[in-house]
């Protein structure tokens, strides 16, 4: 057997950290190694425990889930850890900004358990994970924030299809709704977006997000 995905719960709800370590710990292939309630302590267990991904909260004492995320997984980090972040629409601001601190993705707390797991699988591989839903509703709406002035000169090296593609990755459109609109396969979708990632000197789709609206690529 494959060593199971070591996970560390980080969320200051008692009631919710409990329900994530339920969830989590009852699959065969993921071990929660550890839990806690605020992000300072996120920190410290990490370094020690060294686990494979961070369930964040976002709004909590002593260390609140965004400078968690930037100590973990920052630019600056040598041994970045894969963070998850969890959140309600009411938070999106603190979202958008650990999605720049160096988040793998995020998810709304009200998503179905199949859904938690899978994106803690899917970080877990490297991969990055987006909410469709949450891509739409929040990065769309600072786009105006992070979007270039007007006039702003545009050297992007990607092809027309390449930014047809990246344009959908911003939309929160996943490999196989990629694949449906353009008529085309995942294996195609998948060459197409680790092409983009490396033109582009860009870590995961998070990221690719993110650029995509800051060169106003998105409307």
């Amino acid at each position: 057997m494959s060593e199971s995905i070591r996970v560390l719960v980080c969320d200051d709800q008692v009631l919710v950290r409990t329900g994530l370590v339920t969830i989590i710990d009852a699959q065969p292939d993921l071990e929660v190694v550890g839990e806690c309630e605020d992000g300072q302590t996120a920190v410290d267990l990490a370094g020690r425990l060294h686990p494979d991904v961070v369930v964040m909260d976002v709004r909590m004492p002593v260390l609140n889930g965004i400078e968690a995320t930037r100590l973990l997984a920052g630019v600056a980090v040598r041994h970045p850890v894969k963070v998850l972040v969890v959140t309600t629409f009411n938070l999106d601001t603190y979202v958008y900004e650990a999605l720049r601190a160096g988040a793998s993705g995020f998810l709304l707390k009200d998503a179905p358990p199949s859904q938690l797991l899978h994106g803690i699988r899917t970080v877990a591989t490297g991969a990055a994970l987006l909410d469709p839903e949450v891509t739409r509703q929040l990065v769309g709406r600072y786009a105006a924030r992070i979007r270039p002035p007007e006039g702003a000169p545009h050297d992007i090296p990607l092809t027309p299809r390449e930014l047809e593609v990246l344009g959908l990755i911003a939309n929160g459109l996943s490999n196989s709704e990629i694949a449906a609109t353009l008529v085309i396969s995942q294996e195609t979708v998948k060459t197409f977006v680790s092409r983009i990632l490396t033109k582009l000197g860009l870590r995961d789709r998070v990221q690719a997000v993110v650029y995509a609206y800051r060169q106003g690529l998105v409307t």
